[in-house]
């Protein structure tokens, strides 16, 4: 079957062009070939830095045995998170409701032909069951029998989802603008605090992300603070704190320099090796 990926200008897509899998690229074409042909979608979504999306393709995505279930159980349809972030949002989302934990890539959806709503959705799932995760083969066979033999529960479960989706983003302009004031920048910096790790540094559990953004937000309220009878010095506290452990410890690169993307642990020790932009 032929792939189209080499059609595509995106550098990750194009990546798996010599794939055995029948990849589309996520268009018009591809999701009326899903349709008419009433096969569910296999949607793949992954980036060129992501490390365990290349550990996902090398395992399955071009093993020849693997491809060839892919093929005839599916539409198989990759998509570039960095080209369409709007599609990721979407079944990162679903994912998080349907499993109750953050998803991550690689994404693994699959989805009804007509309406795109997910039937199964999951991250990396390696070639032999492994890690307390079942083999992507199996997972390809019970999905695609699941949705022959269920498809009123899966009709159910795409209703749910659809309103679940809807109700985390209201409707805009069904209530006039409220003045804006300070309130939702003092619940940022209490939400900061509840989760800050005062021994280790950073905010939450593992795995432990540096979270930049958070501490440009911090260093803003000690500024602001500064020059007044009693300046947020917690503030300051906590973002020295987090960047000290994450410059002593394995977040940082001792030998090539700079920061990897996350610590799969709370103590900054054990990296995930990989960087970003």
């Amino acid at each position: 079957m032929d792939n189209q990926l080499h059609l595509e200008t995106s550098p990750y897509l194009r990546q798996h062009h010599d794939n055995p899998v029948a990849w589309r690229a996520w268009n018009d074409v591809a999701l009326t070939e899903a349709r008419t042909r009433n096969k569910p979608i296999l949607l793949s979504i992954g980036y060129s830095a992501c490390h365990w999306c290349h550990v996902m393709a090398h395992e399955s995505f071009e093993d020849g045995d693997t491809a060839a279930l892919m093929n005839e159980l599916y539409v198989n349809i990759k998509v570039d998170r960095e080209e369409r972030p709007d599609i990721d949002k979407i079944y990162q989302l679903a994912h998080q409701i349907m499993n109750g934990r953050g998803g991550g890539w690689p994404l693994t959806a699959f989805l009804t032909p007509d309406d795109h709503v997910p039937i199964f959705i999951g991250t990396y799932f390696p070639r032999e069951a492994r890690y307390g995760m079942p083999a992507f083969g199996d997972v390809l066979r019970n999905v695609a029998h699941y949705y022959r033999e269920h498809s009123e529960a899966v009709r159910s479960t795409g209703t749910a989802l659809r309103n679940a989706l809807a109700s985390i983003e209201p409707a805009r302009g069904a209530e006039p603008l409220s003045p804006l004031d300070t309130g939702p920048l003092r619940e940022a910096r209490q939400s900061l605090a509840a989760g800050f790790d005062s021994e280790h540094g950073g905010f939450g559990a593992a795995p432990k992300f540096p979270h930049p953004t958070n501490l440009e937000f911090l260093l803003e309220c000690w500024r602001a603070s500064a020059d007044q009878a009693q300046p947020d010095l917690e503030a300051l506290r906590m973002t020295a704190l987090s960047l000290t452990r994450m410059a002593e410890r394995g977040l940082f690169d001792h030998l090539g320099g700079g920061f990897f993307r996350y610590c799969v642990d709370a103590y900054w020790m054990i990296p995930h090796f990989e960087k970003m932009l």
